[in-house]
Protein backbone atom coordinates (compact mmCIF):
# COMPACT_ATOMS: atom_id res chain seq x y z
CA UNK A 1 0.00 0.00 0.00
CA UNK A 2 1.18 3.60 -0.55
CA UNK A 3 1.17 4.15 3.21
CA UNK A 4 3.40 1.04 3.58
CA UNK A 5 1.11 -0.39 6.28
CA UNK A 6 0.30 -3.62 4.44
CA UNK A 7 1.90 -5.87 1.85
CA UNK A 8 -0.40 -7.83 -0.47
CA UNK A 9 0.68 -10.95 -2.34
CA UNK A 10 -0.97 -12.49 -5.42
CA UNK A 11 -0.86 -16.28 -5.37
CA UNK A 12 -0.83 -18.89 -8.11
CA UNK A 13 -4.02 -20.48 -6.86
CA UNK A 14 -7.03 -18.40 -5.77
CA UNK A 15 -5.54 -16.63 -2.75
CA UNK A 16 -4.40 -13.15 -1.80
CA UNK A 17 -2.18 -12.93 1.30
CA UNK A 18 -1.78 -9.84 3.49
CA UNK A 19 1.31 -9.18 5.64
CA UNK A 20 2.63 -6.53 7.98
CA UNK A 21 5.74 -5.38 6.05
CA UNK A 22 7.55 -4.29 9.22
CA UNK A 23 7.12 -7.39 11.39
CA UNK A 24 6.56 -9.85 8.49
CA UNK A 25 3.50 -11.07 10.40
CA UNK A 26 0.80 -12.76 8.33
CA UNK A 27 -2.38 -10.69 8.78
CA UNK A 28 -5.03 -12.35 6.66
CA UNK A 29 -5.67 -14.73 3.76
CA UNK A 30 -8.37 -14.08 1.17
CA UNK A 31 -8.72 -17.77 0.38
CA UNK A 32 -11.14 -17.44 -2.56
CA UNK A 33 -10.31 -14.01 -3.86
CA UNK A 34 -10.83 -15.35 -7.38
CA UNK A 35 -11.79 -18.61 -9.07
CA UNK A 36 -8.37 -19.03 -10.71
CA UNK A 37 -4.78 -17.78 -10.39
CA UNK A 38 -4.39 -14.23 -9.03
CA UNK A 39 -1.95 -12.41 -11.29
CA UNK A 40 -1.56 -8.81 -10.18
CA UNK A 41 -2.50 -6.36 -7.42
CA UNK A 42 -2.67 -2.56 -7.64
CA UNK A 43 -3.51 -0.10 -4.84
CA UNK A 44 -5.74 2.82 -5.81
CA UNK A 45 -5.12 4.61 -2.50
CA UNK A 46 -4.23 3.60 1.07
CA UNK A 47 -7.29 1.39 1.48
CA UNK A 48 -8.69 0.40 -1.93
CA UNK A 49 -6.89 -2.16 -4.10
CA UNK A 50 -7.66 -4.14 -7.24
CA UNK A 51 -6.79 -7.74 -8.11
CA UNK A 52 -6.94 -9.50 -11.48
CA UNK A 53 -7.08 -13.17 -12.34
CA UNK A 54 -7.08 -15.90 -14.93
CA UNK A 55 -10.81 -16.16 -14.20
CA UNK A 56 -11.07 -13.11 -16.57
CA UNK A 57 -12.28 -10.74 -13.81
CA UNK A 58 -10.94 -7.82 -11.79
CA UNK A 59 -12.01 -7.37 -8.17
CA UNK A 60 -11.98 -4.25 -6.01
CA UNK A 61 -11.25 -4.60 -2.27
CA UNK A 62 -11.37 -2.32 0.78
CA UNK A 63 -8.83 -3.00 3.54
CA UNK A 64 -11.43 -1.98 6.13
CA UNK A 65 -13.87 -4.69 5.01
CA UNK A 66 -12.11 -7.68 3.50
CA UNK A 67 -14.90 -10.21 4.04
CA UNK A 68 -16.53 -9.21 0.76
CA UNK A 69 -15.40 -7.57 -2.48
CA UNK A 70 -16.40 -4.01 -3.17
CA UNK A 71 -17.36 -5.21 -6.66
CA UNK A 72 -16.30 -7.52 -9.49
CA UNK A 73 -15.49 -6.12 -12.93
CA UNK A 74 -16.41 -8.12 -16.04
CA UNK A 75 -15.18 -7.19 -19.51
CA UNK A 76 -12.20 -9.34 -20.47
CA UNK A 77 -12.66 -12.68 -22.24
CA UNK A 78 -9.32 -14.26 -21.30
CA UNK A 79 -6.72 -14.21 -18.52
CA UNK A 80 -6.22 -10.71 -17.05
CA UNK A 81 -2.52 -10.13 -16.38
CA UNK A 82 -1.92 -6.43 -15.63
CA UNK A 83 -3.49 -3.57 -13.68
CA UNK A 84 -2.41 0.06 -13.90
CA UNK A 85 -3.99 3.14 -12.31
CA UNK A 86 -4.01 6.84 -13.21
CA UNK A 87 -4.38 8.73 -9.94
CA UNK A 88 -5.21 12.00 -11.76
CA UNK A 89 -8.25 10.69 -13.61
CA UNK A 90 -9.01 7.77 -11.24
CA UNK A 91 -9.12 5.45 -14.24
CA UNK A 92 -8.17 1.80 -13.80
CA UNK A 93 -6.39 0.25 -16.80
CA UNK A 94 -6.22 -3.53 -17.31
CA UNK A 95 -4.83 -5.83 -19.99
CA UNK A 96 -5.34 -9.49 -20.75
CA UNK A 97 -4.48 -12.30 -23.11
CA UNK A 98 -7.59 -11.44 -25.11
CA UNK A 99 -5.44 -8.64 -26.54
CA UNK A 100 -7.58 -5.91 -24.99
CA UNK A 101 -6.63 -2.91 -22.86
CA UNK A 102 -9.77 -1.84 -20.96
CA UNK A 103 -10.41 1.41 -19.07
CA UNK A 104 -12.60 1.35 -15.92
CA UNK A 105 -14.03 4.56 -14.45
CA UNK A 106 -13.73 4.13 -10.68
CA UNK A 107 -15.34 7.57 -10.20
CA UNK A 108 -18.69 5.93 -11.02
CA UNK A 109 -18.22 2.59 -9.29
CA UNK A 110 -21.23 0.74 -7.81
CA UNK A 111 -21.81 -2.72 -6.36
CA UNK A 112 -22.52 -3.88 -9.92
CA UNK A 113 -19.15 -2.69 -11.22
CA UNK A 114 -17.67 0.31 -13.06
CA UNK A 115 -18.40 1.79 -16.48
CA UNK A 116 -15.77 0.53 -18.88
CA UNK A 117 -14.66 0.73 -22.50
CA UNK A 118 -12.15 -1.03 -24.70
CA UNK A 119 -9.24 1.37 -25.15
CA UNK A 120 -6.85 -0.57 -27.39
CA UNK A 121 -6.41 -3.99 -28.96
CA UNK A 122 -3.40 -5.82 -30.37
CA UNK A 123 -2.59 -9.40 -31.16
CA UNK A 124 -0.30 -11.44 -28.88
CA UNK A 125 -0.48 -8.95 -26.01
CA UNK A 126 1.65 -9.97 -23.02
CA UNK A 127 2.17 -6.99 -20.71
CA UNK A 128 1.01 -3.37 -20.42
CA UNK A 129 2.48 -0.56 -18.31
CA UNK A 130 1.94 3.17 -17.80
CA UNK A 131 4.86 5.50 -17.19
CA UNK A 132 4.83 7.13 -13.72
CA UNK A 133 3.39 10.37 -15.14
CA UNK A 134 0.85 8.42 -17.25
CA UNK A 135 2.07 10.18 -20.42
CA UNK A 136 2.87 6.91 -22.20
CA UNK A 137 1.54 3.38 -22.37
CA UNK A 138 3.93 0.52 -23.22
CA UNK A 139 2.68 -2.85 -24.45
CA UNK A 140 4.84 -5.93 -25.11
CA UNK A 141 3.83 -8.87 -27.26
CA UNK A 142 4.79 -12.52 -27.53
CA UNK A 143 5.74 -11.85 -31.16
CA UNK A 144 8.60 -9.57 -30.09
CA UNK A 145 7.04 -6.15 -30.63
CA UNK A 146 7.04 -3.27 -28.16
CA UNK A 147 4.27 -0.71 -28.70
CA UNK A 148 4.41 2.81 -27.25
CA UNK A 149 1.39 5.12 -27.15
CA UNK A 150 2.69 8.68 -26.79
CA UNK A 151 1.00 11.72 -25.22
CA UNK A 152 -1.57 9.38 -23.72
CA UNK A 153 -5.25 10.33 -23.47
CA UNK A 154 -7.11 7.55 -21.66
CA UNK A 155 -10.46 9.24 -22.22
CA UNK A 156 -10.31 8.52 -25.94
CA UNK A 157 -10.94 4.98 -27.17
CA UNK A 158 -8.63 3.90 -29.97
CA UNK A 159 -10.55 2.26 -32.75
CA UNK A 160 -8.61 0.43 -35.45
CA UNK A 161 -6.82 2.92 -37.67
CA UNK A 162 -7.78 5.96 -35.58
CA UNK A 163 -4.32 6.58 -34.15
CA UNK A 164 -1.35 8.15 -35.94
CA UNK A 165 1.52 5.72 -36.45
CA UNK A 166 5.06 7.03 -36.02
CA UNK A 167 6.41 4.28 -38.28
CA UNK A 168 8.05 1.14 -37.01
CA UNK A 169 11.68 0.29 -36.48
CA UNK A 170 14.24 -1.68 -34.51
CA UNK A 171 15.77 -0.01 -31.46
CA UNK A 172 19.33 1.17 -31.83
CA UNK A 173 22.54 1.99 -30.07
CA UNK A 174 24.14 5.45 -30.29
CA UNK A 175 26.47 4.36 -33.06
CA UNK A 176 23.55 3.06 -35.13
CA UNK A 177 21.84 6.45 -34.89
CA UNK A 178 24.88 8.42 -36.08
CA UNK A 179 25.69 6.03 -38.94
CA UNK A 180 22.26 5.00 -40.15
CA UNK A 181 22.92 6.34 -43.65
CA UNK A 182 20.52 7.64 -46.25
CA UNK A 183 18.52 4.43 -46.53
CA UNK A 184 17.37 4.65 -42.92
CA UNK A 185 16.86 1.77 -40.52
CA UNK A 186 14.93 -1.39 -41.30
CA UNK A 187 11.17 -1.06 -40.89
CA UNK A 188 8.92 -3.80 -39.61
CA UNK A 189 5.21 -4.54 -39.94
CA UNK A 190 2.69 -3.59 -37.29
CA UNK A 191 1.30 -6.27 -34.96
CA UNK A 192 -1.99 -4.39 -34.60
CA UNK A 193 -5.20 -5.20 -36.44
CA UNK A 194 -5.05 -2.76 -39.32
CA UNK A 195 -5.79 -2.96 -43.02
CA UNK A 196 -2.41 -1.47 -43.89
CA UNK A 197 0.11 -3.31 -41.74
CA UNK A 198 3.20 -1.62 -43.16
CA UNK A 199 4.70 1.69 -42.01
CA UNK A 200 2.69 4.76 -43.13
CA UNK A 201 3.88 7.25 -45.67
CA UNK A 202 6.14 10.15 -44.80
CA UNK A 203 3.12 12.47 -44.91
CA UNK A 204 1.93 10.89 -41.64
CA UNK A 205 4.87 12.44 -39.85
CA UNK A 206 4.34 15.94 -41.20
CA UNK A 207 0.61 16.38 -40.57
CA UNK A 208 -0.22 19.77 -38.97
CA UNK A 209 -1.59 18.22 -35.74
CA UNK A 210 1.86 17.03 -34.71
CA UNK A 211 3.63 19.33 -32.26
CA UNK A 212 7.23 20.23 -33.13
CA UNK A 213 9.53 17.72 -31.44
CA UNK A 214 6.54 15.82 -30.05
CA UNK A 215 3.77 13.49 -31.13
CA UNK A 216 0.01 13.69 -31.70
CA UNK A 217 -2.19 12.46 -28.86
CA UNK A 218 -2.21 8.65 -28.60
CA UNK A 219 0.23 8.26 -31.48
CA UNK A 220 1.52 4.71 -31.82
CA UNK A 221 5.18 3.74 -32.13
CA UNK A 222 6.02 0.14 -33.00
CA UNK A 223 9.48 -1.18 -32.10
CA UNK A 224 11.33 -4.47 -32.30
CA UNK A 225 13.79 -4.14 -29.41
CA UNK A 226 17.41 -4.88 -30.17
CA UNK A 227 18.50 -7.98 -28.23
CA UNK A 228 22.13 -9.23 -28.27
CA UNK A 229 22.47 -12.33 -30.39
CA UNK A 230 18.91 -11.95 -31.70
CA UNK A 231 19.46 -9.68 -34.68
CA UNK A 232 18.34 -12.34 -37.16
CA UNK A 233 15.88 -14.19 -34.91
CA UNK A 234 12.58 -13.21 -33.38
CA UNK A 235 12.02 -13.08 -29.66
CA UNK A 236 9.18 -13.09 -27.15
CA UNK A 237 8.96 -10.24 -24.62
CA UNK A 238 7.67 -12.05 -21.55
CA UNK A 239 8.15 -9.33 -18.92
CA UNK A 240 7.89 -5.54 -19.05
CA UNK A 241 8.66 -3.11 -16.22
CA UNK A 242 9.34 0.62 -16.01
CA UNK A 243 11.98 2.52 -14.05
CA UNK A 244 10.30 4.17 -11.02
CA UNK A 245 11.38 7.60 -12.30
CA UNK A 246 10.29 6.85 -15.85
CA UNK A 247 13.81 6.93 -17.29
CA UNK A 248 13.89 3.48 -18.85
CA UNK A 249 12.05 0.26 -19.53
CA UNK A 250 13.16 -3.21 -18.44
CA UNK A 251 12.44 -6.25 -20.63
CA UNK A 252 12.88 -10.01 -20.34
CA UNK A 253 13.30 -11.43 -23.85
CA UNK A 254 13.27 -15.10 -24.82
CA UNK A 255 14.36 -16.34 -28.23
CA UNK A 256 11.79 -18.03 -30.44
CA UNK A 257 13.95 -21.14 -30.36
CA UNK A 258 13.73 -20.99 -26.55
CA UNK A 259 17.48 -21.46 -26.06
CA UNK A 260 18.37 -17.93 -24.86
CA UNK A 261 16.98 -15.38 -22.42
CA UNK A 262 18.08 -11.80 -21.87
CA UNK A 263 17.43 -9.06 -19.34
CA UNK A 264 17.63 -5.72 -21.16
CA UNK A 265 17.39 -2.04 -20.18
CA UNK A 266 16.31 0.59 -22.71
CA UNK A 267 16.66 4.33 -22.06
CA UNK A 268 13.83 6.64 -23.14
CA UNK A 269 14.89 9.15 -25.79
CA UNK A 270 12.56 12.12 -26.13
CA UNK A 271 12.21 14.42 -29.11
CA UNK A 272 11.65 14.27 -32.82
CA UNK A 273 12.94 11.55 -35.20
CA UNK A 274 16.64 11.61 -36.10
CA UNK A 275 15.79 12.94 -39.56
CA UNK A 276 12.45 14.49 -40.59
CA UNK A 277 11.52 11.45 -42.71
CA UNK A 278 13.15 8.78 -40.54
CA UNK A 279 11.22 6.51 -38.18
CA UNK A 280 11.01 7.66 -34.60
CA UNK A 281 12.93 5.57 -32.05
CA UNK A 282 12.14 6.37 -28.43
CA UNK A 283 14.26 3.62 -26.86
CA UNK A 284 17.99 2.87 -26.84
CA UNK A 285 19.52 -0.33 -25.48
CA UNK A 286 21.92 0.66 -22.68
CA UNK A 287 22.48 -2.50 -20.58
CA UNK A 288 21.85 -6.21 -20.94
CA UNK A 289 22.84 -9.60 -19.59
CA UNK A 290 22.17 -13.15 -20.69
CA UNK A 291 20.17 -15.28 -18.26
CA UNK A 292 20.25 -19.01 -17.61
CA UNK A 293 17.29 -20.35 -19.57
CA UNK A 294 16.23 -22.86 -16.93
CA UNK A 295 13.63 -22.97 -14.20
CA UNK A 296 9.98 -23.89 -14.22
CA UNK A 297 7.58 -21.51 -15.87
CA UNK A 298 7.26 -19.53 -19.08
CA UNK A 299 6.92 -16.01 -17.67
CA UNK A 300 9.69 -14.72 -15.42
CA UNK A 301 8.92 -11.32 -13.95
CA UNK A 302 11.60 -8.68 -13.39
CA UNK A 303 11.47 -5.58 -11.20
CA UNK A 304 13.41 -2.44 -10.33
CA UNK A 305 14.22 -1.58 -6.73
CA UNK A 306 12.12 1.36 -5.45
CA UNK A 307 15.02 3.77 -6.06
CA UNK A 308 15.73 2.31 -9.51
CA UNK A 309 19.38 1.49 -8.77
CA UNK A 310 19.06 -2.30 -8.84
CA UNK A 311 17.18 -4.94 -10.81
CA UNK A 312 15.83 -8.19 -9.42
CA UNK A 313 15.95 -10.76 -12.20
CA UNK A 314 14.91 -14.45 -12.21
CA UNK A 315 18.04 -16.51 -12.73
CA UNK A 316 18.18 -20.29 -12.84
CA UNK A 317 15.96 -21.55 -10.03
CA UNK A 318 16.23 -18.33 -8.02
CA UNK A 319 16.92 -14.63 -8.57
CA UNK A 320 19.94 -12.37 -8.70
CA UNK A 321 20.38 -8.66 -8.09
CA UNK A 322 21.89 -6.63 -10.93
CA UNK A 323 23.25 -3.09 -11.10
CA UNK A 324 24.25 -0.68 -13.84
CA UNK A 325 27.75 -0.71 -12.34
CA UNK A 326 29.49 -2.31 -9.36
CA UNK A 327 28.54 0.66 -7.11
CA UNK A 328 24.77 0.51 -7.77
CA UNK A 329 24.90 3.97 -9.32
CA UNK A 330 21.89 5.78 -10.76
CA UNK A 331 21.17 4.92 -14.39
CA UNK A 332 21.64 8.56 -15.48
CA UNK A 333 25.12 8.59 -13.92
CA UNK A 334 26.43 5.60 -15.87
CA UNK A 335 24.82 5.68 -19.31
CA UNK A 336 27.27 4.03 -21.72
CA UNK A 337 27.80 5.02 -25.35
CA UNK A 338 27.34 1.37 -26.31
CA UNK A 339 25.25 -1.30 -24.66
CA UNK A 340 27.13 -2.59 -21.58
CA UNK A 341 26.69 -5.69 -19.40
CA UNK A 342 24.63 -5.39 -16.25
CA UNK A 343 26.74 -6.11 -13.16
CA UNK A 344 25.84 -8.91 -10.80
CA UNK A 345 25.54 -7.49 -7.28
Amino acid sequence: APCRSVLTVACEQTEVLLFDPISSKHIKTLSEAHEDCVNNIRFLDNRLFATCSDDTTIALWDLRKLNTKVCTLHGHTSWVKNIEYDTNTRLLVTSGFDGNVIIWDTNRCTEDGCPHKKFFHTRFLMRMRLTPDCSKMLISTSSGYLLILHDLDLNKSLEVGSYPILRARRTTSSSDITSSGSSGPRAVGSPCHQNNSGPPSEKTLSRPSQREGGSPRNSLEVLTPEVPGERDRGNCITSLQLHPKGWATLLRCSSNTDDQEWTCVYEFQEGAPVRPVSPRCSLRLTHCIEEANVGRGYIKELCFSPDGRMISSPHGFGIRLLGFDAHCSELVDCLPREASPLREI
